[in-house]
């Protein structure tokens, strides 16, 4: 059963569409400062923000593991990925689960202790954790393009079409 209801959709941010949905990922994870390779999740389909709870959800086309080079670690990610975040934490996660040997390990909470600098810990349901360097988790991203210039133009009918200068 999906935890993202019609009530909590009704009161959250919605957003549509992979590339917009990792530029609010990456915003999000900036904002409760946490690094921002943190959720590299692909082909997302949508993503929410209920900023008043601060639950979050991200939904892509399909589940998604992911090696963390710097660690030598793997992580799957399941279609709806789930969680509650506030600031240097994310609590309550679904959707996330971390190889260990030869076992799939479902991750329920995500912290920072010092940000920037410190160490980020992964917490298991049963209590176990784990901690490496920030650092492993962040992603260098490239400098944002200058952008076209570009004009919304009214049709006939009253639609908006983008047309570029």
């Amino acid at each position: 059963m999906s935890l993202i209801t019609e009530e909590v959709r009704a009161k959250s941010e919605i957003y549509h569409g992979d590339e917009l949905c990792q530029e609010k990922s990456k915003e999000l994870l900036r904002e409760i400062s946490l690094p921002n390779g943190l959720l590299p999740l692909q082909d997302m389909v949508e993503c929410g923000y209920h900023r008043e709870t601060g639950f979050v959800w991200m939904k892509q086309k399909k589940s998604y593991t992911h090696k963390f080079e710097k660690i030598g670690k793997l992580v799957s990610y399941a279609t709806e990925v789930t969680a509650t975040v506030e600031p240097n934490r994310i609590k309550k996660l679904t959707g996330v689960k971390t190889k260990e040997l030869l076992v799939w390990i479902s991750l329920s909470e995500i912290y920072v202790d010092d940000p920037p600098t410190g160490k980020i810990t992964f917490k298991t349901p049963s209590g176990l954790s784990r901690s490496f360097p920030v650092s492993a988790f962040e992603v260098e991203e490239p400098a944002k393009e200058a952008k076209e210039n570009k004009e919304e133009v009214k049709g006939v009918n009253g639609a908006v079409e983008v047309k570029e200068v």
